[in-house]
């Protein structure tokens, strides 16, 4: 038997019961005065209405029973939601509805009890918060959207207009299509707020993907930021998307102040520079190229992070993404301008009205403002692969000195203990095979993406040769552990003087005896930081 009615029936009667009030009253005024159509409601609703005027038939009427339980139940009847379910092309249900005096139900406008709000508000106690799990708004929903043949749902007042609009252009009516497309948004919106309480329950407050080893179903939870003119390339069709709720100091949640739109590739490179910064308590710059860090630099000073970060690979990091955990000043600019750098990206916390000024002149460079920093790490890492998703916690450099070994007999003093850290931390963020140079807090060269270490490690003093011309002094940095020799001796003959890794090699003690003889200290994270 067909969904599809006959006709488009006509709206005789609504049932109205809403949390957002917003443009309620004249939506029903406009229902009954221009379209004589008869509106039941409930609690706050009906009382609402009623004062404004309109003729209001309350939900008790139409149950024969009063709302009970603090208003828990009130709409959950044969009266209600038969009212919504009967089918209007069903001869059975048609009878059925008539012995048992059910009047159908043409329209539903309801939307519910804002439990994420209570949430988020942080001072309501879990029994308050229990009383904010609307039970039969969903039900209503649900079974009006379930009867989209017959049946108009609206969940929002933003869609008053047009229903409004669409009443008029079809005598009363709506069109099949908009009934299906309303049901559509019915079933997106309970599924949300499901979820919402799952997570609540299940402690993951702050979390909008609960990842747990183990957990067998996994809801995820997704809201459009933008259609996206393409992918990766002109060909692919792309959007942008972000986890439903407030992120506060995310990517996803950052504020465009000024530029061009986003493109696919611009959101992965600026998403792999943010994240990158992220790792840095000290004021840090990391410029990022095809998702890879060409430059990194800490310093007190955030104009000279920035500076010391560009020099360390001019030319990638033209046409580079920028991200910064300071505030970017006056200061800031007037060095990347100096620079004459090509900017596609420029991404942190907060922006000096100056520096502002100054960016408004290139008004095509993209810049985003996150409100804040996050701390590294805390929600998990999802990756599409065909047919599924891998889901991962996200990865952080969070281990320090205090957790390192100290491999061999060379020692290593307080400042090249900084600059392997600081190393440690920019080789994260860089494909493996990564190898990492730096001195002085500052980035010297780096190689990636490699089949094999060795070549990441000539690729790393080259550009440390043809930048800084040499790159005797440096540290370096290896996301996995050294499994030959040969990567020592490429750095050996360079002259870098520790090197820091994660160690576990069968080949452990060949690869230290090697550096031994050259005088290079050894340190291993017992850690890796692998990046795909």
């Amino acid at each position: 038997m067909s969904t599809t009615p006959a006709t488009n029936p006509t709206i005789k009667r609504a049932l109205v019961s809403v949390t957002d009030k917003e443009g309620i009253v004249d939506f029903c005024q406009t229902l009954t005065n221009d379209f004589g159509i008869e509106v039941i409601s409930t609690g706050g609703t009906a009382a609402l209405l009623s004062n404004a005027g309109i003729p209001v038939t309350p939900i008790e009427e139409v149950t024969g029973l009063p709302e009970m339980m603090d208003g828990r139940v009130k709409t959950l009847h044969p009266k209600v939601h038969g009212a919504l379910l009967a089918r209007r092309d069903n001869p059975q249900h048609v009878e059925e509805a008539k012995i048992h005096d059910i009047g159908t139900i043409d329209l539903v406008v309801a939307n519910l009890y804002a439990f994420e709000a209570a949430v988020a508000r942080g001072d309501l106690s879990e029994e308050d918060i229990i009383e904010n799990i609307d039970i039969g708004g969903p039900s209503m929903l649900r079974s009006a959207a379930k009867n989209f043949a017959s049946v108009t749902v609206i969940t929002c007042p933003d869609s008053y207009n047009d229903f409004i609009i669409e009443l008029r252009e079809n005598a009363g009516s709506t069109t099949l299509k908009t009934r299906k497309g309303l049901a559509q948004k019915v079933f997106g919106l309970t599924a949300h707020y499901d979820a919402a309480i799952a997570h609540y329950l299940s402690g993951d407050l702050n979390e909008q993907t609960s990842y747990e080893q183990g957990k067998e179903e996994l809801q995820i939870d997704l809201e459009k930021i933008q259609d996206l003119r393409y992918g990766e390339n002109p060909h692919q069709i792309a959007g942008y998307y972000r986890f439903k709720g407030d992120i506060s100091h995310t990517l996803a949640n950052a504020t465009q102040l000024q530029g061009k739109a986003l493109s696919y590739n611009n959101i992965l490179d600026t998403d792999a520079a943010w994240t990158a910064v992220r790792e840095f308590a000290d004021s840090s710059c990391v410029i990022v190229k095809h998702t890879n860090s060409c430059g990194g630099a800490s310093d007190p000073d955030i104009a000279v992070a920035y500076q010391k970060a560009w020099q360390g690979d001019p030319i990638s990091a033209f046409g580079g993404i920028i991200a910064l955990n300071r505030p970017v000043t006056k200061a800031v600019v007037e060095a990347i301008f100096a620079n004459k750098q090509f900017v596609e990206v420029l991404i942190a916390p907060s922006f000096e009205a100056e520096a502002l000024s100054l960016l408004a002149t290139k008004p095509n460079m993209r810049v985003l403002e996150t409100g804040g920093v996050n701390p590294p790490g805390g929600r998990p890492a999802l990756r599409s692969i065909e047919g599924g998703v891998l889901i991962q916690d996200e990865d952080t450099a969070t281990e320090g000195s205090g957790s390192f070994t100290v491999a061999g007999k060379v020692a290593v003093d307080t400042d090249t203990m900084a600059d392997l850290v600081f190393a440690w931390k920019v080789c994260k963020g860089i494909k493996s095979n990564a190898v990492v140079l730096a001195k002085d807090m500052q980035m010297h060269g780096m190689g990636a993406g490699q089949p094999n270490r060795v070549s990441s490690a000539r690729l790393a003093v080259e550009q440390a040769d043809r930048q800084f011309g040499e790159a005797a002094g440096c540290v370096a940095a290896s996301d996995a552990f050294i499994p030959f020799p040969d990567t020592v001796e490429v750095l050996a003959a360079a002259g870098v003087k520790a090197i820091i890794q994660p160690g576990g090699s069968m080949r452990d003690a060949e690869v230290l005896e090697v550096a031994e003889a050259a005088g290079i200290a050894m340190i291993y994270t017992n850690k890796r930081h692998f990046r795909h």
